[in-house]
């Protein structure tokens, strides 16, 4: 029998909705403020999975230049009725404090692969927001609703209303159908139907080490819904150092063979707790009652070998992990920092055979980096580029970074200085506190490509260089990346650990760095 691996989708790959379309199946994760928006993977036997297609490309559809760390697109949504994909979203300007805005909108498109229409701004309510289609034809959108006044529980319920196609809004009554049970901080809502009972699939217990999948269920879609006795369905025993942790935000889907399972998230800690991965996404199978309640198999705590669906394996040709920035068009595991991918700041065909990036902000800034990165999606990698730069003060830099938020990075730049003209070195920035980690930088031939190198194991990070085609040097001391991590950091956040390279110019000049072969190798 087949088996499926967990996670399915490793590295920063959070909040999925799974979705079945004939024998197609599709993941939709957040991905906060990277762009592009919502990450679609696809697969034939939800055992092999590739990244298909990113539906939010423009800015129309999502503009996060200056948006808080960690806020951006939030839990996407698909479904799919009468012949149209619905892909529903929040675009989060901000999360800190009381006050939470968080709007909600819908795109719809023929094809999964695009295009992908205008958004239809929905409410602000709350966030996670989802969409479900009844029998009758009728579109309901719930959201769980934030509320910001003192005294109050801050998860106040789920909101419920019905979603017009033809006035392309939200008509009619809100209502709050359920106010959550016992676990607390109700969020995630999805609604399903089977034999005669509308099931709503909470996450509770906050994405943290306490997260849970729980379910309640009613014979009408206003409710009341009855709770799950018992609830939790899925969460993680976090005493077991080799369980999957973090188990919640389920999401479900029927095979065509009447099999069912649950897409969820997840985290695999490295040290202390704390994840440099970010929250990944797993996949259990499922079973109903004969009571009609779902049951994970082997549950409540999440496997990672699972029985694979009765289905013919289907793998897929990976794109390669090697760019050598030939062609017109990114790979699609690039991501940019809230910036739409634009000739202003980014090109493949300004100088043919390498990536030029023109100088931008700096790592703190929530606006305009010119920083070109993906996910780290294994413990054990190693990340090799080059840069051909040549820096004409200080405040230009360029070269190789491992990115968490503008809080926490490590990054081997290249710069130029007064009395050891262009040279390389170390910057960190931990919990916000900016660091150089050489006593000194080294000084560099003037004129020569600089190759770079990391090297991860665990939460440790060693860096490399080289002049030309002169040998590998380490730089440095093995450097602590464990706070590149959710885990880490006085107030939530949500993404994971990016690799990739990046140039700053805060002169203003848009000094050009130019790349020609960007190489990521899990070890």
């Amino acid at each position: 029998m087949s088996k499926i691996i967990n996670p399915v989708l490793p590295g920063y790959h959070p909040d999925p909705s799974i979705l079945r379309v004939e024998d197609d199946y599709y993941l939709a994760v957040s991905t906060f403020e990277w762009f592009p928006g919502v990450q679609i993977y696809h697969s034939k036997d939800m055992i092999n999975w590739r990244l298909l297609t990113y539906p939010l490309t423009r800015e129309s559809q999502l503009n996060m230049i200056g948006n808080v760390n960690s806020g951006g697109v939030w839990a996407p949504c698909l479904s799919y009725s009468d012949g149209m994909y619905y892909l529903i979203y929040t675009d989060v300007k901000s999360r800190v404090g009381a006050f939470k805005d968080t709007h909600n909108y819908l795109v719809t498109a023929e094809n999964m692969e695009g295009p992908w229409s205008e958004p239809v701004y929905l409410n602000s309510s709350g966030f996670d927001p989802s969409l479900f289609h009844d029998e009758d034809g009728r579109k309901w959108l719930v959201n769980m609703i934030w509320d910001f006044r003192k005294g109050t529980n801050s998860f106040a319920g789920i909101a419920l209303q019905e979603y017009s196609v033809e006035e392309k809004r939200l008509v009619g009554p809100i209502q709050n159908i359920f106010k959550g049970s016992e676990i607390g901080l109700t969020e995630a809502p999805h609604i399903y139907k089977r034999n005669g009972y509308y099931y709503l699939v909470t996450a509770e217990g906050g994405t943290w080490y306490t997260h849970a999948v729980t379910v309640a269920r009613s014979t009408s879609l206003f409710g009341p819904y009855e709770i799950d006795p018992t609830n939790p369905i899925l969460t993680s025993n976090e005493n077991d150092k080799d369980q999957l942790q973090k188990a919640g935000h389920g999401s479900l889907v029927e095979t065509q063979n009447g099999e069912w399972y649950m897409a969820h998230l997840c985290g695999r800690p490295v040290v202390d707790k704390k994840c440099i991965l970010g929250r990944e996404t797993a996949i259990q199978k499922c079973y109903w009652t004969e009571d009609n309640w779902l049951r994970v198999e082997g549950g409540p705590n999440p496997s990672t070998v699972v029985e694979a669906p009765d289905l013919e394996p289907h793998p897929f040709e990976q794109e390669s992990n090697h760019d050598d920035f030939q062609g017109h068009t990114l790979k699609k595991y690039w991501n940019s920092l809230r910036r739409i991918f634009s000739e202003e700041w980014i090109s493949l065909t300004e100088r043919p055979g390498y990536l030029t990036l023109k100088g931008g902000e700096s790592m703190s800034s929530l606006h305009r980096q010119s920083l070109l990165a993906r996910r780290l999606e294994a413990f054990t990698a190693e990340v090799e580029t080059a840069v051909d730069y040549t820096p004409e003060n200080f405040q230009q830099m360029a070269g190789l970074i491992f990115y968490y938020d503008t809080d926490d990075y490590v990054y081997l730049r290249i710069t130029t200085h007064e009395t050891l003209g262009k040279c390389i070195g170390i910057i960190e920035s931990k919990h916000g506190v900016y660091d150089e980690l050489l006593d000194q930088d080294i000084p560099l031939k003037a004129a020569v490509e600089i190759k770079l190198k990391a090297k991860v194991d665990q939460q440790w990070l060693q860096f490399a260089y080289a002049e030309g085609d002169g040998d590998w040097i380490d730089i440095g001391s093995k450097i602590d990346i464990s706070h590149l991590s959710d885990d880490d950091a006085d107030y939530i956040r949500f993404t994971g650990t990016f690799v990739g390279v990046c140039t700053q110019d805060l002169s203003g000049q848009k000094k050009p760095s130019y790349f020609p072969y960007f190489k990521y190798e899990e070890l």
